[in-house]
């Protein structure tokens, strides 16, 4: 359907917006809604869903897991991420065991330290190769590590195997853009941007009623929301994965995949929402 994809290690292909499930599973009267959305957006080629352990204490893996019954298991690529405090030892394996057992498959594509805690950078790799191993999980990454942390990482023994860094990245928060995306991009990591629709992070307020971003939607004849994904997918290596709330809500992001924004609408976007030009802390929600 659309060009703009992201490779993973093991030169896995995929379409640059996924399906974020945060805050699923957290009413039971909603969890239909949830299922036929997650599956709507596989249909429409949003393969990659992220989930994670702490959503809904493990009930949003449990509505992935039954989005994906019925033979779409093989069509998708599986994330969930591990609490920081399951990082390490036989804890992770129980987590991630968790986690298989809510989503109802043998082997997650990706599993994600969700953020540092106390176990070290080292312990959380080496039991991460174990899990590889195991045939439970096929690569790790890490989500809401910053430069430095990434530096540290790298130094550790098996480091570099990390396949992704998930972080909060949108329109109003570029941070990023200074250090920890060139590193990245160099190191063709994939970097999942979370809340990609500015649900979060340094000025959300108004980004979507934002008078150039309006524009540049209505001359596009899209939503504001969607010129927001085409931003954050417009730059190499990245991924975004909003919410996926409904089947119209799904089809909207389905469609930005197809959105090309001009080197003149980019350059207004960057006039508008600047990049920082020095560091900046890590936004993090």
């Amino acid at each position: 359907m659309a060009d703009k994809k992201v490779v993973f290690a093991g030169q896995v292909s995929q379409p640059a917006i996924g399906q974020g499930t945060w805050y699923m599973g957290e009413n039971t009267q909603l969890r239909q809604k949830e299922v036929d959305a997650l599956r709507a957006g596989i249909d429409l080629g949003l393969t990659v869903i992220d989930t994670a352990e702490m959503y809904a204490d493990g009930g949003a893996e449990e509505v992935v897991g039954e989005a994906l019954q019925g033979g779409l298991r093989d069509k998708v690529f599986l994330v969930s991420k591990v609490y920081p405090w399951n990082a390490g030892g036989k804890k992770a394996i129980t987590a991630c065991e968790a986690s298989l057992r809510r989503l109802k498959t043998e082997v997650l594509d990706l599993y994600l330290l969700h953020w540092r805690g106390n176990y070290s950078l080292a312990e959380t790799v080496e039991v991460m190769e174990t899990l590889i191993a195991q045939g439970k999980i096929r690569r790790w990454g890490v989500s809401n590590l910053d430069y430095s942390d990434m530096q540290e990482l790298m130094r550790v023994r098996g480091g570099d195997a990390c396949a992704a860094n998930q972080v909060l990245y949108h329109l109003g928060s570029r941070g990023i853009e200074y250090d920890l995306l060139p590193w990245c991009q160099q190191q063709a990591m994939p970097v999942m941007a979370y809340c990609p629709l500015a649900q979060a992070g340094r000025l959300r307020d108004g980004l979507l009623e934002n008078s150039t971003v309006r524009e540049i939607a209505v001359a596009q004849g899209v939503s504001a929301a969607q010129i927001l994904l085409a931003w954050v997918i417009s730059h190499q290596g990245v991924i975004a994965i909003p919410k996926a709330s409904s089947v119209a809500h799904v089809q909207e992001n389905a469609a930005a995949l197809n959105i090309t924004l001009s080197r003149d609408e980019l350059a207004r976007l960057d006039n508008a929402f600047p990049a920082p030009g020095r560091k900046t802390p890590l936004d993090v929600v």
